[in-house]
């Protein structure tokens, strides 16, 4: 009969083995798109199945820094998520508050169509959107595609922040008020600090839901000072050939924002949901 501990440490040994199989699988995609990028003469495939490759070159990125407009796509890309981002997380945390502590007429057939909207792929939603934002003249615009993106990420974030509150006890609030605590300081001292996770998910969601998204900037974005990042790097692609220096060097340059965005919200995507919040 096997010892216990013997058990447990094969059982560690098989889930660490398990784990760093599909690490291996997820990194090595990244990698070889890196190998791509610094790989001499714009070439797409090699024998070679070295990380770094012989006369590695960066002269894609400098070409991508430098010769093309790839800035100018970051920073309307920066500006379009960071504002998307904001607007995600203040509607969906006050408006996740709302139905989670309130009842009011209309909330379950609000909750039901909010949720109903995920139902739907973003591709039916193109032309309503489409004809909203040119009658109200955001067509072609910055403010445009945030209202379509905003649109795109709040029925997950609400009902997202919603579930959240739902698990924060309504006694704290009930506590303050007790203590002279006003409804609206209760909610944004008292819940909002303890709704960290939730609204750091929020703000990730909303923020890759802007950043990485090409099929609604591809119809709504004609002027080309106007591009982001995929509408941008899409040029790089023509009839005839891919630039795929200039495209794997983008493709690394558009991860590290949101590689950086999660390593900032991850102290808040591990901690407790109410941690600190009741003393025993």
């Amino acid at each position: 009969m096997k010892n216990p501990r013997d058990l447990t440490t094969a059982g560690k040994i098989g889930a660490y083995a398990l784990l760093t199989l599909f690490t291996l699988f997820a990194v090595y995609p990244v990698l070889r798109v890196f190998t791509i990028s610094i790989r001499p003469g714009d070439r797409l495939l090699s024998k070679s199945l070295a990380i770094v490759p012989d006369n590695a070159t960066l002269s894609s990125y400098s070409r991508l820094l430098f010769d093309e407009p790839f800035l100018l796509w970051m920073g309307n890309s920066l500006l379009v998520s960071l504002i998307v981002t904001i607007v995600g997380v203040a509607l969906a945390a006050t408006a996740g508050y709302a139905f989670s502590r309130f009842r009011f007429p209309g909330r379950d057939a609000s909750l039901l169509s909010i949720i109903t909207t995920q139902m739907f792929p973003v591709t039916m939603l193109l032309l309503p959107l489409f004809i909203v934002l040119i009658k109200v003249g955001l067509y072609d615009s910055y403010w445009g595609l945030i209202v379509a993106y905003s649109t795109t990420a709040l029925p997950f974030t609400i009902w997202q922040m919603k579930g959240f509150y739902d698990t924060i006890p309504a006694s704290l609030e009930e506590a303050a008020r007790i203590d002279g605590a006003s409804p609206g300081y209760a909610f944004y001292k008292i819940v909002l600090p303890l709704a960290l996770p939730a609204l750091a998910i929020t703000a990730l969601f909303s923020f890759m839901t802007a950043w990485s998204e090409y099929l609604v900037a591809a119809v709504l974005i004609q002027d080309t000072s106007l591009y982001t990042l995929p509408l941008g790097l899409k040029m790089f692609q023509s009839n005839m050939e891919v630039a795929w220096g200039l495209y794997s060097a983008g493709a690394v340059m558009v991860s590290l924002p949101v590689v950086l965005l999660f390593m900032f919200l991850s102290r808040w995507l591990v901690s407790g949901l109410t941690l600190g919040s009741v003393k025993g």
